[in-house]
Formats: C-alpha cells, sequence, structure tokens
C-alpha cells in the first residue's frame, strides 16, 4: 500500500469517526469526577451503563468504578491501577496514569449529571442510526417471511425498548403513595358512582370493583355462547360513553377484536343502543318508523372513542407497539382484548407448548397494563370440563391452557347464563315436566351470573346482571 492509499485510509476512518455523534471530553470528564468523589455515581448509575460511553476503555473503567463501589470500597486511580495493569487498551492510552489524567480533566463534579446527560444522549442517536442502518439493510434484502410490516413492528419495538431503558426509577415514597391512595379514596368519595378507575356502565359490578382500575388485569372467561363478547363491547362503549360526557369517569378505549371484524363490532352497538337485533339490520329488515330512531342513535353515537383493532392472528408484540402507540396519540384509558387464546405469543418456530404460549400472553397483558397504568380486560375461553358436570357453573380450575391466567390477573370473572342451558332441556309438551320447565325458564329469563371469582383488591361473589339475547345486551339487574 502506497504512503497515498494509507492517508486515504486514515482519512476515511478519521471521517467516518467523526461523523459518529460522541463527546470524548464530556466522558473523560464524567469519569474524572466520580473518580474524585464517588458519591457523584449515585446522580448516574442508575441511567448510565457501560454501553453508553463511545470509547469502550471508557465503559471499561466505568464498570470498574461500579464494581468496586458495589463492594463499598473506594474508586480511585490507586484502587483502580491494579485493576488495569493487564488491559491492553488503557496501556494503548497511557496506562493507569490515564486515571490520574481523567482526574486533572475535571473542571466542576457539579456538572457530572449534565455530563451524564450529554453522554446517553450521545448514546441514543448513535443507536438510532444503527437501527435506520439495520432497516435499510432489511428493506433492502426481500425476504419472504420478514415482510415490511413486520419490519415496522420491529422497528417500533427497538425504539420503544431504546427509549425506556433508560428511564428512572419507579421508587415511590412511602408517605408520597399514602397521600396518592388518600387523594384516590377522596375522589371516589365525591363522585356519586363511588368509583375511581373506569366505569364498567353496570351499577352492581362498579359497587364490587370500584370500576377499572388503572395497571389492572382483569378476566372474563366463559364457554361459548354465554356472552363474552357482548358484556366486553358494552363495557367499552359505556366507558367510551361516559368519557365524552365527563373524562373522569370514562375512558377512550383501545378494542382489539381478534375474533369479529370491526364492521360486526359497530353493528352490536348499533342493535344494542337502538334496539333493534343486529340479525335484522344486516338483512335490512327495519321497520319504516324504526329509521328516524335508527339515525338519531347513529349520530349519537358517532363520535364515541373506541379504537378497534380487527387484525386477525395478531402477534403479541404488534398488539403491545399498537397499545402504546394509542396511548402517546389517543391518551386511551382501557384496552380490551377479545380474546388472549387468539394472540400469537411466539414465533412458529418456537418449540413452546400453548400453556407457555399463554403464559407469555397474561404476564405481558399485566406488564402492559403497569407500563401504560390504565385498566386491560382480556376475554379467555374455558375449556370443555365445565359442560362435563352437572353443576355448569364456571371454577378458576376452569380457566383453559394455564394456571397463569389466574396468577397473573388481578379480577377474575365468569359469565353464567342458566337459560342457555335449560333452554336446551326441554321436555315434551304437555307433561307434567314441562309445566315445570316453562317456571324454570320464567324465573332465569333474560339473567346472566356475573361470578367474580377472584379479586385481589376486594371480595368476591356473584353479580346479577340483565341480559338481552336479541340485541346482545346487557344491562343492570332490576334491583340495581
Amino acid at each position: 500500500m502506497t504512503k497515498s492509499t494509507k492517508t486515504e485510509t486514515v482519512t476515511t476512518e478519521r471521517k467516518a469517526e467523526l461523523s459518529v455523534p460522541h463527546n470524548i471530553e464530556a466522558e473523560q470528564s464524567l469519569l474524572g469526577a466520580i473518580l474524585l468523589n464517588n458519591k457523584v455515581m449515585e446522580y448516574v448509575a442508575e441511567t448510565l451503563k457501560p454501553e453508553h460511553f463511545y470509547y469502550p476503555v471508557h465503559g471499561q473503567i466505568f464498570q470498574a468504578i461500579q464494581v468496586l463501589l458495589d463492594k463499598n470500597q473506594i474508586a480511585d486511580p490507586i484502587t483502580l491501577r491494579d485493576f488495569f495493569n493487564q488491559n491492553e487498551m488503557l496501556k494503548n492510552i497511557g496506562g493507569a496514569g490515564y486515571l490520574v489524567d481523567l482526574t486533572a480533566s475535571v473542571i466542576s463534579v457539579m456538572n457530572t449529571t449534565d455530563y451524564g446527560k450529554v453522554i446517553y444522549d450521545l448514546f441514543l442517536r448513535r443507536q438510532l442510526m444503527s437501527i435506520a442502518q439495520e432497516t435499510t439493510d432489511e428493506c433492502r434484502h426481500l425476504n419472504l417471511e420478514n415482510s415490511a410490516v413486520n419490519i415496522v413492528e420491529d422497528i417500533e419495538k427497538k425504539l420503544y425498548d431504546l427509549v425506556t431503558q433508560g428511564s428512572t426509577s419507579s421508587t415511590v415514597l412511602f408517605k408520597d403513595a399514602l397521600t396518592q391512595a388518600i387523594t384516590s379514596a377522596e375522589q371516589a368519595f365525591k363522585r356519586d358512582s363511588h368509583i375511581v378507575g373506569v366505569t364498567s356502565g353496570l351499577l352492581d359490578l362498579d359497587r364490587w370493583l370500584g370500576g377499572l382500575h388503572p395497571s389492572d388485569l382483569l378476566i372474563i372467561a366463559g364457554r361459548p355462547s354465554m356472552g363474552k363478547t357482548a358484556l366486553a363491547t358494552n363495557i367499552a362503549f359505556n366507558a367510551a360513553k361516559a368519557f365524552n360526557t365527563n373524562p373522569r369517569d370514562g375512558a377512550k378505549v383501545a378494542f382489539f377484536s381478534l375474533e369479529m371484524s370491526a364492521e360486526q363490532l359497530a353493528m352490536r352497538i348499533l342493535a344494542s343502543e337502538s334496539g333493534i337485533s343486529s340479525d335484522k339490520i344486516r338483512r335490512g329488515i327495519i321497520r319504516k318508523e324504526d329509521f328516524p330512531k335508527f339515525v338519531e342513535v347513529s349520530r349519537n353515537i358517532h363520535d364515541v372513542q373506541i379504537f378497534i383493532d380487527d387484525t386477525p392472528g395478531l402477534s403479541l408484540s404488534a398488539l403491545r407497539n399498537r397499545s402504546r402507540r394509542l396511548k402517546r396519540l389517543h391518551n386511551i384509558g382501557l384496552i380490551v382484548i377479545d380474546y388472549l387464546q387468539l394472540i400469537d405469543a411466539v414465533s412458529k418456530k418456537s418449540n413452546d407448548g400453548r400453556v407457555q404460549e399463554v403464559s407469555a400472553v397474561t404476564r405481558a397483558l399485566k406488564t402492559l397494563a403497569k407500563e401504560l397504568n390504565i385498566p386491560v380486560l382480556a376475554l379467555s375461553q374455558l375449556s370443555r370440563a365445565v359442560e362435563q358436570r352437572d353443576d355448569k357453573k364456571p371454577q378458576l380450575s376452569d380457566l383453559r391452557e394455564s394456571g397463569s391466567i389466574e396468577q397473573d390477573s388481578d379480577v377474575v370473572m365468569f359469565i353464567y347464563r342458566e337459560e342457555y342451558y335449560e333452554s336446551r332441556k326441554e321436555p315434551k309438551d304437555g307433561t307434567d315436566e314441562h309445566s315445570k320447565w316453562q317456571q324454570k325458564m320464567a324465573s332465569v329469563y333474560n339473567q346472566a351470573d356475573l361470578i367474580i371469582a377472584k379479586q385481589r383488591h376486594g371480595p368476591v361473589g356473584t353479580i346479577k346482571l340483565f341480559f338481552d339475547a336479541q340485541l346482545t345486551k346487557f344491562g343492570n339487574s332490576a334491583h340495581s
């Protein structure tokens, strides 16, 4: 290689280095300040990590300081000298004498938190450049197993992880937590409904739960045809409708419908509010005199803030990314998922069983609820064991495929409609048994039990609800 070629290579490498955001002086000053006063580490240790430094040797020095401080030892050029005796990278820049030079470069210990912010900001910029480059490379290489949508979801996850990895601790002093608890109680006392969280629109349910609380994972489970989706849709609509009237009581809602289309959900809500069955609406069997009411209801519910995502086979990663985006853009206050067994939890290449997949989903949903500080309401199927018993009322042991549903959730509720099972036991007409059956049917007609089988913050028990099968609508029972 000729001298001119070597010069060009060095110049190119130097330009490449200069184009990468970094600040060697800030790194040196911060490390020097920590070596002079170890207490400085308390202000930056939570945010800064060794990998945040541009120069690897600076990251190694920072890590070595942490090791000594964790052992309750002093970290200074003398105690670190032996630690770096065998470090080739440090030898190349002056050996242990470089540690002394670092302390000499300190202008003021008071500026160290600002230096830490500069170092972390530059790290983020380098990571963003790296993500951009990786994304460019992925987009150029067409891969049938990695679609553009998957790339977008992957970028969203990387960006979110990048933003949150430097987040400060959520440690709260007890007196502050106590003040917050008293404030919540005061707010509940001042409300006519006496609830703290998002209203469900169902009086008895709000009384038992105190509303749907932030950071809670709530499960509604039941066998097919019990009305899980109907109840979830009613709660979502009630919360969103309440938000338009009084934002403190309601919430904007993200509804992830993995089974039904957005149009079908909208049709259910329209039927529930208009009093015309969705089947008649869908088939156009509407009386002429019903049209004015139909149009009026449509106008009244037009602005209800429900964001419906009906992507089939939605992945767990995509659900989290979209929830975060909706929280950021629209400040949603409730997430509803229909239903959790349909969430694609892991890669198709994974050897994990279905139990592990469902466990991963419930853990992720609980984490999401805490992260966004909003309630997450998820529907779940029950095992067929219910059908094998004489008593069809569901139990916690009936939760399908995973005990983690019970473990990770704050509230577990079961939908049970005796009318559904009794209607399939009709005896021969004209017999005494048929007369008794009719009496039984009359006693359970349009009734549903909402069984609260687990509640981390309160009592368990059974709530009576009204259920109109034609309108797929749940409401308060007569005694509410």
